[in-house]
């Protein structure tokens, strides 16, 4: 299959174009930097030459959007919006007008959308919708209109040769350098991965080869369209998700940090505190129902394997990863 993938030069990008070119298909990455073979410049917008590789593609998926790793200053939060918002639609523009449209599109989303909770978890058809709950920042619920407003501007685009999927996503681990799961190893490793403001909010996640396993599973199903919750089926609470994570290391104590605590963390990463506060209870309930079997299910499996692999030296791709002073890297690319 031809595979075009909008912004796939973030992280998740590159776990996909590794993955599916492995497996023998054609990838090409639309990016506003191409750096290599395969990859086509786009500026996330308009219409342009770009539009050719999904003209004829099987399959796009994608990416785009400004990274969620910055402080959320009202220009941060504006520019996260409208990377969202614009590169879905000039996507949605190339596929209305492609002579011959692939045949499905799949759509990065955020399980941010739901809400801020402890007591149930959230799945696509019972989950709550966030944006109005009590106690939290104000700010916490423009994250939840970016998902919005990004899944609405593939909704409304007219493809009616082309299925739509919106995919939920949770954080993706992998032992990439930069990941998110490269931050939370270098914390725990220097003793700093204790519990989080009590650490009672729960962590969603997803290992990334289930990542790839379920875009796959989604690719194939024909009958699967709308919103789908990528995330393992046992998420957990913050302080159980670092407890397992620092038993993945051979590291026996975590320092907690209070909330004033995170604050100061999540400056130094140059991110924002809703990263580690934000209770996300999300469960894959239409996979689980579609037949989706995950090999990584629960949380301390998962990480003694993404732990073994970067102890080896080595991503998935056989590079070595190293675990330098992180920056979190973007979900999607650009």
């Amino acid at each position: 299959m031809k595979i075009v993938i909008p912004g796939g030069t973030g992280q998740v990008g590159r776990i996909l174009d590794r993955a599916l070119t492995r497996a023998g298909h054609e990838v090409v990455v639309l990016t506003r930097r191409p750096q290599r073979d395969r990859e086509v410049v786009w500026d996330g917008e308009t219409p342009g030459r770009w539009a050719r590789e999904i003209d004829g593609s099987d399959v796009v998926i994608n990416l785009a959007g400004r990274s969620v790793s910055c402080r959320y200053t009202e220009a941060n939060l504006k520019a996260m919006m409208d990377s969202r918002v614009r590169s879905t639609r000039a996507v949605g523009m190339a596929v209305a007008a492609a002579a011959r449209p692939p045949r499905v599109w799949l759509q990065m989303s955020t399980a941010t959308v739901y809400a801020h909770r402890f007591d149930a978890a959230n799945d696509e058809r019972t989950g709550l919708i966030g944006g109005s709950e009590p106690g939290v920042p104000d700010y916490w619920s423009y994250s939840v209109e970016i998902a919005a407003n990004w899944e609405r501007a593939q909704d409304r685009a007219v493809t009616p040769q082309t299925r739509k999927v919106a995919l939920r996503s949770a954080m993706v681990m992998s032992p990439d350098p930069g990941g998110v799961f490269d931050v939370l190893s270098w914390l725990a490793r220097l003793g700093l991965g204790g519990p989080v403001a009590g650490g009672a909010q729960y962590v969603s996640w997803i290992h990334d080869r289930d990542f790839v396993r379920a875009v796959e599973f989604i690719v194939d199903r024909d009958d699967l369209t709308g919103p789908v919750n990528l995330a393992a089926p046992e998420p957990l609470p913050q302080r159980a998700f670092m407890r397992a994570l620092r038993s993945a290391w051979g590291v026996p104590v975590g320092l907690p940090a209070t909330r004033w605590m995170a604050e100061l963390g999540a400056f130094a990463l140059r991110s924002d505190t809703e990263l580690l506060l934000k209770s996300r209870r999300v469960v894959p309930g239409r996979l689980l129902e579609e037949g989706f079997t995950f090999e990584h299910p629960a949380w301390p499996e998962a990480a003694a394997d993404l732990v073994r692999r970067g102890r080896d030296g080595y991503g998935p791709s056989g590079r070595v990863s190293r675990l330098p002073l992180p920056v979190l890297s973007r979900r999607g690319g650009r």
